[in-house]
């Protein structure tokens, strides 16, 4: 595969320079520096400390999952309550 990259100038003096030090050249080096980033294990974030800064920040019924059909219930009938003439 053949892949193009755009460097800024000093990166690509920086890298040209050291092929030369090295004797290498530039496709090798960027070969090994792929595999080497390839060949880490990628840092994701858990699924705890994704969600760590709102856990916790609101409240609300801790059954309403389970006892959301009541939970309707109770705020619709209150609402047609209000509605109601008095």
């Amino acid at each position: 595969m053949t892949a193009t990259v755009k460097l800024p100038e000093a990166l690509e003096a920086a890298l040209r320079q050291r092929c030369q030090q090295e004797g290498r050249t530039l496709s090798e080096v960027i070969r090994d520096a792929v595999a080497a980033y390839l060949a880490r294990e990628p840092e994701l974030d858990s699924p705890w400390a994704l969600g760590q800064s709102v856990f916790g920040r609101y409240e609300g019924a801790a059954d309403l999952a389970t006892d959301r059909k009541r939970a309707l219930a109770e705020v619709w009938a209150a609402r047609d309550a209000q509605r109601q003439p008095g």
